[in-house]
């Protein structure tokens, strides 16, 4: 399971062109809980501790990589906040498509 997470932490991590042009977010995509670990405003990414997730393949709690759809998202969250977000793999990228930060 070790290699697993490496892996898909590998693939989050490797940058991707067809990233400009991701998907609108689906609006029947369910919202997830997670917590962000780090904000990287410069490479247009956010790190998030979450459960399991299914509709991405990832059947254990994790901490991921994964870059945002729209870059304002970056300025809605900080390290140690709750939020509730959704993801779709985008070009081989997993891409945060939605981000609500938990009042």
């Amino acid at each position: 399971m070790k290699y697993a997470r490496l892996l898909m932490l590998a693939i989050a991590l490797i940058a991707s062109p067809g990233l400009s042009a991701a998907a609108s977010p689906d609006p029947s995509s369910p919202l997830n809980d997670g917590e962000v670990r780090k904000v990287d405003r410069d490479a247009k990414k956010l790190t998030i501790k979450h459960g399991p997730l299914p509709s991405l393949d990832m059947p254990m709690p994790m901490t991921m990589v994964y870059r945002v759809k729209d870059p304002a998202m970056l300025d809605q969250v900080k390290a140690g906040d709750k939020v509730r977000f959704s993801a779709e793999k985008v070009g081989g990228v997993f891409v945060v498509t939605n981000l609500e930060p938990v009042k």
